[in-house]
């Protein structure tokens, strides 16, 4: 996966954020790895990706689903472990450690952005 930074209006506000646009990145996601920094201090940027499961997860994740503009569509707080969302028109979806849709305040229709980092 590689790493960058989530923006909204050309402001960091994810400062590391690892992108899984490929099939193999995508279906791992987040399984096998460490815990998320709790709030928005880390994410995972899934792309295309219109649903996600939490089968396999130790914690909840907050999650907020794109659409292919970046444009935030729906946001779910707090999807507990076995657990299914679906976004309804999404291309892309945020996870985050729980705590994250809160510190971020995302706002139906924004855009959001990921800029990859310098390697």
């Amino acid at each position: 996966m590689r790493r960058g930074v989530i923006l909204r209006g050309g402001v960091p506000i994810v400062p590391l954020a690892w992108r899984a646009d490929r099939p193999w990145s995508r279906m791992r996601g987040l399984l096998g790895r460490a815990r998320l920094a709790d709030g928005a201090r880390q994410a995972l940027w899934l792309v295309p990706c219109g649903s996600v499961h939490t089968a396999g997860m130790g914690y909840p994740l907050d999650i907020v689903f794109l659409d292919r503009g970046g444009r935030v569509l729906d946001c779910c707080e707090g999807v507990r472990p076995w657990r299914m969302r679906l976004g309804r028109g999404a291309h892309q979806t945020v996870e985050m450690a729980p705590g994250g849709i809160a510190a971020l305040g995302p706002v139906r229709g924004e855009e959001w952005q990921w800029l990859r980092s310098e390697p």
